[in-house]
């Protein structure tokens, strides 16, 4: 096995509700601070991805989304419960993984998105 087919597993997953952002620490010492609202817009659930290139719904006004639990499913995902009613959709490690390496490019290719549909970002509740 290369180092690139490596899996990382985390080794810490810890839910910030006030601050709604998700910590999670990997066995190799990587570390990602994702936000609620990041992790509810990049769903891996059909939902959002679709079930094809092409099919992605822009999600909007999930600017104060949070997370009420984080549920693990066997040894290789959690399933996170939005506060909107959303929980479809496994966050494999891999998966979490790479939107946290990805989550600045990702985050900018969103708020793009968003724009070119006319759709203004609001401030999120609770923040100043």
């Amino acid at each position: 096995m290369t180092a690139q087919e490596k899996k990382h597993r985390p080794t810490d997953i810890r839910l910030h509700q006030k601050s709604r952002v998700l910590e999670v620490i990997f066995d190799n010492g990587a570390e990602f601070q994702l936000p609620c609202e990041f992790l509810r817009v990049y769903s891996p659930s059909a939902e959002v991805r679709g079930h094809g290139p092409g099919q992605e719904t822009l999600q909007t006004g999930k600017e104060s989304v949070n997370i009420v639990s984080v549920e693990p499913v066997g040894a290789y995902a959690v399933k996170l419960n939005f506060d909107d009613g959303h929980n479809t959709g496994l966050f494999t490690w891999d998966y979490l993984y790479r939107i946290g390496q990805n989550q600045a490019a990702m985050w900018q290719e969103y708020l793009q998105r968003l724009s070119a549909a006319g759709h203004e970002r609001k401030q999120p509740e609770g923040d100043a």
